[in-house]
């Protein structure tokens, strides 16, 4: 860890911390979480920027009476305190968010401290700014327009001064990609104004044709993040495929490029048949891939990956951020029901008998399989994997109603819990153990 992060190591640590005053950021985190590992080096690079506040970290599960006293169920969680009371909380990985609840509760970062900027710059002149002036949003404007691929990094690409430019840097010379460049640490404006200039806290940032590569990169469906070190390799990795194949193809990828920006350019032979494509269910997902439908809804898919022209072709309506906001908010299900995709109002009973069988093997669990949001969860899901089972899932976090009455159907208190045929195996414990005696495939298959 750098900054000025500390490990807390039990409730009476940290009581004596927060009853000192002053501003209290903590982090609670997991170590089999990728999400709260890579917010924490957000994290620690946010600790240099506030050196008035203290950053603590909590492991979550090792300290469950921590956790529960802030009532964390998932990770990443942020708990942000002023003189000893709580005055905000933040689940998720979420950098710009978590920037700006820090400067609400610490305020305007303090140049007139050594390492008062970030990695211990040289602070500006002149008072701070919640946003570029006009003159300096130009100039930035300027800066990331002056090369189709432009990188904000820290040093030169012969001589980058962080690990974290080195390796952007180095995928973007390994793939081929021409790329301009500028040295945040040679004009603090710069590197300050870019903060809010593309509401990203810390650099590397990459752009492509004036777009935020490393930030657009960054967001996930699992409503995390990758963190700064691989969501910026990841990026340039994204950002050198583009450029690449542009530059073998560019006839095509001018016309990709112009179909993008405006939808209206498509064929009519084009526009008949996304009709055709979105007229063929109800409800019609455009995804990447084939559909997964741990839900009872009826929808068809198409696979963009597999044609080009009807992905650039469409006209967006919305995306996995939208849907998730819409299914957490209860605005997707009434929207289904009165379109009448989704039958009328179930008894809370009735619904959760279709879950537990809408998946021979169905498992109730924190986060998804590919994101799981706690140490149970994942073991079992990894054991389920070990043995070869194909299983269906439910996010309990998603959904407040089906957690609680889960506990009192089951008559089970603690997730995850897995069924099989309907009927409860039980939780990680027996589900590990019967996994360790060879039993677990015979069971969810007999």
């Amino acid at each position: 860890m750098g900054g000025a992060v500390a490990d807390v190591r039990s409730k009476e640590e940290l009581d004596g911390v927060l009853g000192g005053g002053g501003s209290v950021v903590l982090h609670f985190w997991a170590s089999w979480c990728e999400a709260s590992k890579q917010m924490d080096q957000v994290f620690s690079h946010l600790s240099a920027d506030f050196p008035s506040a203290r950053f603590l970290r909590v492991e979550a599960e090792e300290q469950p009476e921590i956790s529960e006293c802030y009532s964390v169920s998932a990770v990443p969680f942020f708990v942000f305190c002023k003189d000893g009371k709580v005055v905000d909380k933040l689940e998720g990985a979420n950098p710009p968010s978590l920037a700006e609840k820090i400067s609400k509760v610490v305020g305007p970062k303090n140049r007139g401290e050594p390492g008062g900027g970030e990695d211990g710059a040289p602070p500006s002149e002149g008072p701070a700014s919640n946003h570029p002036s006009d003159s300096l949003k130009n100039r930035l404007q300027q800066l990331v327009d002056s090369h189709p691929v432009f990188l904000f990094m820290k040093g030169t690409p012969d001589q980058p001064k962080c690990g974290f430019s080195r390796k952007v840097v180095d995928i973007l010379k390994d793939e081929g990609v021409d790329f301009g460049s500028f040295d945040i640490l040679t004009d603090n404006d710069v590197r300050e104004g870019m903060k809010k200039f593309s509401n990203w806290p810390t650099f590397p940032q990459l752009f492509c044709k004036g777009s935020s590569s490393a930030a657009a990169t960054l967001r996930s469906p699992y409503h995390g993040l990758l963190g700064v070190d691989s969501a910026a390799a990841a990026a340039a990795s994204a950002v050198a495929t583009t450029v690449v194949s542009e530059s073998e193809n560019p006839p095509q990828a001018a016309t990709e490029e112009k179909s993008v920006e405006t939808t209206s350019d498509a064929s009519g032979a084009l526009n008949s048949r996304l009709e055709e494509l979105t007229n063929r269910s109800s409800v019609m997902l455009f995804m990447k891939g084939t559909q997964m439908n741990p839900e009872k809804v009826e929808f068809q898919s198409f696979d963009i990956l597999s044609d080009n022209e009807v992905r650039q072709g469409l006209k967006l309506i919305g995306g996995s951020d939208i849907m998730l906001e819409m299914q957490r908010s209860g605005e997707l299900k009434t929207t289904l029901t009165e379109k009448g995709v989704l039958p009328g109002e179930q008894t809370l009973e009735e619904r959760l008998r279709d879950l537990v069988s809408s998946s021979p093997v169905m498992l109730f669990m924190k986060g998804s399989p590919d994101a799981p949001r706690c140490g149970f969860s994942s073991k079992v899901v990894s054991a389920l994997r070990e043995e070869g089972v194909d299983f269906g899932y439910f996010d309990i976090l998603t959904d407040d109603e089906v957690r609680q009455g889960l506990k009192t159907f089951s008559n089970w208190p603690t997730f995850p819990q897995l069924y099989y045929k309907s009927d409860l195996i039980g939780g990680c414990d027996i589900v590990l153990e019967l996994h360790k005696n060879g039993e677990l495939r015979a069971t969810l298959t007999e």
